[in-house]
């Protein structure tokens, strides 16, 4: 059955989640009892998460004819002969009166009748609570017929039984390339043990256990030393040449701060000037003061330089090229990571989770384990420290897509959370105001899949 995404903006985003079949109508009868029938309603309906009766009526107030919804059969009949087309372009415009949100466009919403009558809409997503327009004939009916409350859904069991095949592979994988070491050890060791009962030199073999040790290195994980020592040493590395003679120069001036002898004609006498003496630990420590706070500034800008002149170039712009360049780039992984970040998204404000996810395959890429979703979350935070305003508003957003798209995961935000919001120096931020209630959704949602 041909599938297409729920909301005619998303129409050509081949990576929208939220799906629906395509209609499918029957023209019956003839004469004044000629009727259409949407032979499908109850799975497209369903697709919307509303009520097969409520589409079926909404065509019947739109097109002025009568409707009707046989729950037992599932049958959808409008009176008159209308084609698909029409009835398709009628379902946009229901779908974006009664399921999409109106702040984020999310149709994961629940509709909800308060105590006055009124219909709104409450986002599962974001918490945006829109409402619905009460002079739509459709109303009249939604409020006699209200929807059924829905049950706990079952997105995480499914989430979670993925992600165990996946391990399932990964494990099926690493046996695969054991196996296969093996066989070549016992191969080379056979070939090894003719080749001496022939006489031959150990030479004529040098460049066969070469190439063994060449595929061994495939397997071999290079990680980067995180500790401070090395991080100092990779940030005086980085040092720009005008940083480092400004070092230079400060060196030099404290070496030749010392006491000028001047005569005063009396007796060969001598007077001493009043020269502050030099403290060598107390300039030591100014020195590596100035050498972080200055390398550090140059590292960051110099990394989101190198980034935005990478993703210019059309030969090298590719995600997997990118990826492949923040391995080879001099710094901190959480360094390299803001720099990337940074470079992805400058300048961004309202429109922000737009545009994270028109790049999401560039992210993707970068996260492949716990450690790079940190990474990434803490990226993240320092882009929000000196983003605008409008761009901190979206970050719920921005998680809400990350998280959906299986690009991080709920503990590794929990984790995060919790870590931002009792640091005493960071709990001030305004990222943690904007993005708990998307934290207490996500435990909400967390705990309902448990109990199911």
């Amino acid at each position: 059955m041909a599938l297409l995404n729920i909301g005619a903006s998303n129409r050509d985003d081949a990576f929208y989640r939220y799906k629906m079949p395509k209609m499918i109508t029957k023209i019956e009868g003839r004469g004044n009892g000629i009727k259409t029938n949407v032979v499908n309603m109850v799975d497209v309906a369903k697709a919307l998460g509303r009520p097969p009766s409520y589409t079926t009526k909404y065509f019947g107030c739109e097109l002025g004819a009568q409707s009707k919804f046989d729950e037992k059969t599932g049958t959808s009949l409008v009176n008159g002969s209308h084609d698909t087309a029409k009835l398709a372009a009628l379902l946009e415009i229901f779908i974006k009166k009664y399921v999409q949100c109106y702040g984020c466009g999310n149709p994961e919403t629940e509709i909800l009748i308060s105590k006055t009558q009124m219909i709104t809409l409450k986002c599962a997503a974001c918490g945006y609570v829109s409402e619905v327009d009460m002079r739509d004939k459709l109303t009249t009916f939604i409020l006699k017929n209200p929807p059924e409350k829905k049950g706990g859904k079952d997105k995480k069991s499914l989430r979670r039984a993925e992600k165990e095949r996946l391990k399932a592979g990964e494990t099926a994988d690493e046996d695969m390339k054991k196996a296969k070491k093996e066989t070549k050890k016992k191969v080379h060791e056979s070939v090894t043990k003719t080749s001496k009962k022939k006489g031959s030199s150990d030479e004529d073999h040098s460049p066969g256990s070469q190439d063994d040790e060449d595929n061994g290195d495939d397997d071999v994980q290079w990680q980067t030393d995180t500790s401070i020592e090395a991080a100092k040493q990779r940030i005086k590395e980085q040092l720009t040449s005008a940083t480092s003679e400004m070092v230079i120069l400060e060196n030099t001036d404290l070496e030749n701060s010392k006491p000028i002898k001047k005569s005063n004609g009396k007796n060969g006498e001598v007077e001493v000037d009043n020269v502050s003496p030099k403290k060598p630990e107390q300039d030591d420590a100014e020195i590596d003061s100035n050498i972080n706070e200055l390398s550090a500034l140059s590292i960051h800008d110099d990394l989101v330089l190198a980034f935005k002149n990478k993703m210019k170039k059309k030969n090298a712009s590719t995600p997997s090229q990118l990826a492949s360049f923040m391995q080879s780039s001099n710094g901190s992984p959480q360094e390299i990571m803001n720099a990337y970040f940074e470079a992805l998204f400058n300048g961004a404000g309202k429109g922000f989770s737009k545009e994270v996810t028109k790049n999401k395959q560039f992210l993707s890429e970068v996260v492949q384990d716990e450690n790079s979703q940190k990474l990434l979350l803490g990226a993240v935070e320092a882009f929000c420290n000196h983003a605008r305003v409008e761009a901190v508003k979206e970050v719920p957003l921005v998680l809400k897509f990350l998280y959906d798209e299986e690009i991080l995961e709920e503990e590794i935000i929990y984790e995060w959370f919790d870590k931002g919001t009792t640091d005493a120096e960071k709990k001030a931020l305004p990222i943690w105001k904007n993005v708990k209630p998307f934290v207490e959704w996500l435990k909400n949602a967390e705990a309902e899949s448990e109990e199911d």
